[in-house]
C-alpha cells in the first residue's frame, strides 16, 4: 500500500462523520427507550465467540458470512459475529435460564465477509428484539409490531409487510423424501424462483410424481391474503403438517389485517428466509428506496437445543443505519455552543462552565495560544465573557479588546 492509500477503507466497511453519527446515536437512544417501554431488556454480547457457537443452527450461509481468527490463548477457532440472534439465543437458554417469557433486545456492529447486496456495507450495525418462552400466535404478533413501531420509530414510511411460512415448503420436502443435498438444491432453486430451471432439475430427481407439480406450484403461489383461497386447492393433497402452516399463516394474515388494516400485505408461500434455523412464521418489512427487506425475521424454535434449552423464540432484526438513511431525518436537538477561556485557577469561571454543562450547554474551552475568532469555526454561537457582576453569556460578536473575553 502505497503512502496515498493508507486513508483508504476495506471495501464495504464505512465510518460516520460527526452529522451522521448524531443522527444514529439520537435514533439508537429512540429505540432503546422504545424497547425498554415493551419490556425487552438490552444485552450485550461479545464481539467474539468461539465459531461452534456463533454458528449453532444456523446453516451454512451464515457460516461463509463468518470471519474466523485461531485464539491464541487456547489454538480454537473464534467467529467475529455476523448475526446478533444466535448470540441472544444462548443468553436466553445458558446464562438467565429463566423459566419464563424473556424479551431481550440488542444493537451493535457486525461483520461480514461479504455484503448482503451489490454496493452494501459489510459492517451493518444490527437492532433486533427476541421473545423466548412462548409458542404462540401472540407473541410472533407483538414481535411484528414492535418491528413495524420500530420503522415508525425511525421515520421509515410506505411500509410494506411480507408473510410466509417455511413449514410448508420444509413439510413438503419431508413428504417428497428428500435427502439433505436434494432439499438444499430444491431450496436454492425456489428461492430464486427461476421456474425452468426448477422444472428441469425436478424431471431428473427422484421425487414421487405428484411433487413435481406441487413444488412449482408453490413458487407461483404469492400475492395478496386472497392468495391462500388457492393455496387450499393447490396443497390439498399436502400431509397434515402442511395444511397445519397454511392455517398459521392463514390465521396470522388475519391478525395483521384486523390491527392494521391499512398495512399493504403480501403473502408468499416459497419464501424462506432463514430456512436453516426458522422452524415456522418468517415475515419481512420493505419501503420504497430499499431493493431489498428492510427488517426481517420469524419463529426459530430449536436454535437454543446445543445450549441446553429449546425454548420457543421469535424475532425480528434490522440495519440501524440503513434504517437511518431511509427514515425521515431526525436530528438530536442543537445544543447551544459557548466558547469559553481557557482553564485556569479563577474559581467563579470554572463555576459558570460547569453550571452551563449542568443545564445542557456544550461548552468549548479555548486552549492556550487560540484565538477568539475560532470560535464560529468551531460552532459556537455565544462565548463566555467577564462582566462587573460576574461571567455571562453573550452573543458571540467581535470581543472589544481587553474585556475577558475566551481567547483574547
Amino acid at each position: 500500500m502505497t503512502r496515498s492509500e493508507h486513508w483508504l477503507l476495506p471495501e464495504g466497511i464505512e465510518e460516520m462523520l460527526p452529522e451522521e453519527a448524531a443522527r444514529l446515536e439520537s435514533l439508537r437512544r429512540r429505540l432503546l427507550d422504545l424497547y425498554a417501554g415493551w419490556g425487552y431488556e438490552l444485552v450485550i454480547p461479545p464481539l467474539v465467540e468461539y465459531l461452534e457457537s456463533l454458528l449453532t443452527g444456523t446453516g451454512r450461509d451464515l457460516d461463509l458470512q463468518t470471519f474466523k481468527l485461531v485464539d491464541p490463548a487456547s489454538g480454537r477457532l473464534l467467529g467475529v459475529r455476523a448475526d446478533m440472534t444466535p448470540q441472544a439465543a444462548r443468553i436466553d437458554a445458558h446464562a438467565l435460564r429463566r423459566d419464563v417469557p424473556v424479551r431481550l433486545c440488542y444493537l451493535g456492529t457486525v461483520l461480514r465477509t461479504r455484503p448482503d447486496a451489490l454496493g452494501g456495507t459489510r459492517c451493518p450495525m444490527q437492532v433486533g428484539a427476541e421473545l423466548y418462552g412462548h409458542a404462540g400466535p401472540e407473541s410472533d404478533l407483538e414481535i411484528i409490531a414492535l418491528m413495524l413501531e420500530t420503522l415508525a420509530c425511525a421515520g421509515v414510511r410506505e411500509v410494506h409487510l411480507d408473510l410466509g411460512h417455511v413449514g410448508i415448503f420444509r413439510g413438503m420436502a419431508r413428504a417428497a423424501g428428500l435427502d439433505a443435498e436434494a432439499e438444499t438444491e430444491l431450496f436454492e432453486r425456489l428461492q430464486r424462483k427461476a421456474l425452468p430451471d426448477l422444472e428441469t432439475w425436478l424431471e431428473t430427481a427422484e421425487i414421487p410424481t405428484p411433487y413435481r407439480q406441487a413444488f412449482p406450484a408453490l413458487a407461483e403461489l404469492h400475492g395478496g391474503p386472497e392468495i391462500l383461497e388457492r393455496a387450499r386447492t393447490v396443497l390439498a393433497g399436502q400431509p397434515s403438517d402442511v395444511q397445519a402452516a397454511l392455517d398459521a399463516l392463514e390465521d396470522m394474515a388475519r391478525r395483521v389485517r384486523s390491527r392494521w388494516p391499512d398495512l399493504p400485505l403480501h403473502l408468499d408461500l416459497a419464501e424462506l428466509r432463514g430456512y436453516a434455523y426458522q422452524t415456522g412464521l418468517v415475515f419481512a418489512a420493505f419501503a420504497p428506496g430499499a431493493g431489498q427487506e428492510i427488517a426481517r425475521g420469524g419463529r426459530y424454535d430449536e436454535i437454543g437445543r446445543i445450549f441446553g434449552r429449546a425454548r420457543p423464540a421469535t424475532g425480528f432484526s434490522a440495519d440501524l443505519r440503513q434504517l437511518m438513511l431511509l427514515g425521515e431525518p431526525s436530528l438530536p436537538p442543537v445544543r447551544e455552543r459557548i466558547f469559553a477561556p481557557p482553564s485556569g485557577e479563577d474559581t467563579a469561571l470554572e463555576s459558570a462552565v460547569a453550571a452551563l454543562r449542568a443545564q445542557g450547554h456544550c461548552v468549548i474551552r479555548a486552549l492556550p495560544g487560540q484565538a477568539g475568532a475560532d470560535a464560529a469555526a468551531m460552532g459556537c454561537g455565544a462565548r463566555l465573557v467577564h462582566r462587573e457582576d460576574g461571567w455571562q453569556v453573550e452573543p458571540l460578536d467581535p470581543a472589544p479588546p481587553g474585556d475577558g473575553a475566551a481567547g483574547t
